[in-house]
Protein backbone atom coordinates (compact mmCIF):
# COMPACT_ATOMS: atom_id res chain seq x y z
CA UNK A 1 0.00 0.00 0.00
CA UNK A 2 2.86 2.59 0.95
CA UNK A 3 4.56 1.56 -2.39
CA UNK A 4 1.33 2.26 -4.43
CA UNK A 5 0.90 5.35 -2.75
CA UNK A 6 4.34 6.38 -3.34
CA UNK A 7 4.06 5.92 -6.63
CA UNK A 8 0.82 7.72 -7.21
CA UNK A 9 2.03 10.75 -5.49
CA UNK A 10 4.88 10.76 -7.70
CA UNK A 11 3.06 10.35 -11.11
CA UNK A 12 0.35 12.73 -9.75
CA UNK A 13 3.68 15.70 -9.66
CA UNK A 14 5.45 14.64 -12.62
CA UNK A 15 2.22 14.37 -14.81
CA UNK A 16 1.30 17.94 -14.72
CA UNK A 17 4.59 19.08 -15.78
CA UNK A 18 4.47 16.51 -18.94
CA UNK A 19 1.21 17.84 -19.53
CA UNK A 20 2.44 21.30 -19.67
CA UNK A 21 5.50 20.43 -21.84
CA UNK A 22 3.32 18.34 -23.82
CA UNK A 23 0.87 21.63 -24.15
CA UNK A 24 2.39 24.96 -24.11
CA UNK A 25 5.78 24.36 -25.63
CA UNK A 26 4.33 21.87 -28.41
CA UNK A 27 1.13 24.39 -29.12
CA UNK A 28 3.62 27.28 -28.94
CA UNK A 29 6.16 25.72 -31.67
CA UNK A 30 3.69 24.12 -33.91
CA UNK A 31 2.57 28.27 -34.10
CA UNK A 32 6.44 29.21 -34.35
CA UNK A 33 6.70 26.60 -37.16
CA UNK A 34 3.37 27.74 -38.94
CA UNK A 35 4.77 31.80 -38.43
CA UNK A 36 8.36 30.60 -40.37
CA UNK A 37 6.30 29.14 -43.22
CA UNK A 38 4.08 32.58 -43.88
CA UNK A 39 6.83 34.76 -43.02
CA UNK A 40 8.73 32.89 -45.81
CA UNK A 41 6.16 32.87 -48.26
CA UNK A 42 5.87 36.81 -47.91
CA UNK A 43 9.11 37.32 -48.00
CA UNK A 44 9.15 35.08 -51.51
CA UNK A 45 6.23 37.31 -52.67
CA UNK A 46 7.98 40.71 -52.76
CA UNK A 47 9.76 41.57 -55.55
CA UNK A 48 13.81 41.88 -55.12
CA UNK A 49 13.46 45.62 -56.94
CA UNK A 50 11.18 45.85 -53.77
CA UNK A 51 12.69 45.02 -50.94
CA UNK A 52 13.71 48.61 -50.44
CA UNK A 53 10.33 50.16 -50.92
CA UNK A 54 8.93 52.22 -47.29
CA UNK A 55 5.36 52.95 -46.66
CA UNK A 56 6.72 56.41 -45.39
CA UNK A 57 10.24 58.48 -44.77
CA UNK A 58 10.63 57.49 -41.18
CA UNK A 59 9.73 53.35 -41.30
CA UNK A 60 11.76 50.57 -42.07
CA UNK A 61 11.55 48.57 -45.83
CA UNK A 62 10.79 46.00 -46.62
CA UNK A 63 13.99 44.29 -46.09
CA UNK A 64 14.60 45.81 -42.98
CA UNK A 65 11.10 44.69 -40.94
CA UNK A 66 11.97 41.05 -42.27
CA UNK A 67 15.55 41.44 -41.02
CA UNK A 68 14.29 43.05 -37.89
CA UNK A 69 12.18 40.02 -36.95
CA UNK A 70 15.36 38.06 -37.27
CA UNK A 71 16.68 39.84 -35.15
CA UNK A 72 14.71 40.25 -32.51
CA UNK A 73 14.03 36.11 -32.81
CA UNK A 74 17.90 36.13 -32.13
CA UNK A 75 18.02 38.32 -29.05
CA UNK A 76 14.41 36.86 -27.93
CA UNK A 77 15.67 33.12 -28.03
CA UNK A 78 19.41 32.68 -28.04
CA UNK A 79 19.91 35.79 -25.55
CA UNK A 80 17.01 36.03 -23.61
CA UNK A 81 16.13 32.31 -23.21
CA UNK A 82 19.08 30.73 -24.02
CA UNK A 83 21.66 32.89 -22.26
CA UNK A 84 23.78 33.95 -25.24
CA UNK A 85 25.62 37.41 -25.21
CA UNK A 86 22.68 39.59 -26.89
CA UNK A 87 23.85 41.11 -30.08
CA UNK A 88 23.08 44.70 -30.38
CA UNK A 89 20.82 46.55 -32.99
CA UNK A 90 22.97 48.93 -33.12
CA UNK A 91 25.98 47.33 -33.40
CA UNK A 92 24.69 44.58 -35.31
CA UNK A 93 25.51 43.47 -39.00
CA UNK A 94 24.11 39.95 -39.43
CA UNK A 95 20.48 41.22 -39.40
CA UNK A 96 21.51 44.70 -41.31
CA UNK A 97 19.78 44.66 -44.82
CA UNK A 98 23.34 46.15 -46.47
CA UNK A 99 24.23 44.50 -49.44
CA UNK A 100 22.40 41.39 -48.48
CA UNK A 101 19.94 39.97 -51.74
CA UNK A 102 16.94 38.86 -51.60
CA UNK A 103 17.31 35.22 -51.53
CA UNK A 104 20.25 35.92 -48.79
CA UNK A 105 18.03 37.43 -46.05
CA UNK A 106 15.63 34.90 -46.73
CA UNK A 107 17.98 31.85 -46.03
CA UNK A 108 18.85 34.16 -42.97
CA UNK A 109 15.98 34.24 -41.57
CA UNK A 110 15.14 30.16 -42.41
CA UNK A 111 17.95 29.32 -40.24
CA UNK A 112 17.28 31.98 -37.31
CA UNK A 113 13.70 30.40 -37.16
CA UNK A 114 15.31 26.97 -37.60
CA UNK A 115 17.67 27.67 -34.49
CA UNK A 116 14.84 28.99 -32.38
CA UNK A 117 12.59 26.43 -32.56
CA UNK A 118 15.63 24.14 -32.20
CA UNK A 119 16.26 26.08 -29.03
CA UNK A 120 12.81 26.17 -27.84
CA UNK A 121 12.11 22.63 -28.53
CA UNK A 122 14.80 21.74 -25.95
CA UNK A 123 13.62 24.23 -23.38
CA UNK A 124 12.62 23.17 -19.41
CA UNK A 125 9.43 23.92 -18.66
CA UNK A 126 10.05 24.38 -15.27
CA UNK A 127 12.32 27.18 -16.29
CA UNK A 128 9.20 29.19 -17.92
CA UNK A 129 8.23 30.47 -14.80
CA UNK A 130 11.83 31.67 -14.49
CA UNK A 131 11.54 36.07 -14.86
CA UNK A 132 14.15 38.12 -16.52
CA UNK A 133 14.40 41.76 -16.99
CA UNK A 134 12.46 43.06 -19.96
CA UNK A 135 13.07 46.73 -20.86
CA UNK A 136 13.08 47.38 -17.09
CA UNK A 137 9.63 45.09 -16.73
CA UNK A 138 9.78 41.64 -15.00
CA UNK A 139 8.66 39.05 -17.31
CA UNK A 140 8.70 34.99 -17.19
CA UNK A 141 10.21 33.39 -20.10
CA UNK A 142 6.41 32.43 -21.22
CA UNK A 143 6.32 35.72 -21.70
CA UNK A 144 8.62 36.44 -23.42
CA UNK A 145 8.19 33.94 -25.72
CA UNK A 146 4.71 35.50 -26.11
CA UNK A 147 6.20 38.87 -26.92
CA UNK A 148 8.44 37.20 -29.92
CA UNK A 149 5.51 35.57 -31.04
CA UNK A 150 3.71 39.30 -31.26
CA UNK A 151 6.67 40.73 -32.30
CA UNK A 152 6.57 38.46 -35.70
CA UNK A 153 3.48 39.17 -36.30
CA UNK A 154 3.85 42.81 -35.88
CA UNK A 155 6.73 43.20 -38.19
CA UNK A 156 5.56 40.99 -40.81
CA UNK A 157 1.84 42.49 -40.58
CA UNK A 158 3.66 46.02 -41.70
CA UNK A 159 5.35 43.31 -44.50
CA UNK A 160 1.79 42.18 -45.60
CA UNK A 161 0.64 46.37 -45.70
CA UNK A 162 3.87 46.95 -48.48
CA UNK A 163 3.00 43.94 -50.52
CA UNK A 164 -0.79 45.66 -51.04
CA UNK A 165 0.89 49.13 -51.62
CA UNK A 166 2.82 47.80 -54.12
CA UNK A 167 -0.09 46.28 -55.65
CA UNK A 168 0.61 42.77 -54.65
CA UNK A 169 -1.39 40.34 -53.30
CA UNK A 170 -0.62 38.80 -50.12
CA UNK A 171 -0.01 34.38 -49.90
CA UNK A 172 -2.77 32.76 -48.43
CA UNK A 173 -2.78 33.01 -44.08
CA UNK A 174 -0.70 29.72 -42.84
CA UNK A 175 -3.64 28.96 -39.62
CA UNK A 176 -2.52 28.41 -36.50
CA UNK A 177 -0.16 31.40 -35.72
Amino acid sequence: MKHTLLTFLILFSIVPLMAQKNSFIKEYLERLENSKKYTLLVAEKMPESKYNFKASEGSLSFAQNLLHIGFAMDWHSQSLLGGRKARTWQTDTVFKVDKKTKKEMIVLIDKTFDEAIKLISEFEIKQLDDRLDYFGLSRTKRQILLLLADHITHHRGQMLVYLRLNKLVPPRYVLFQ
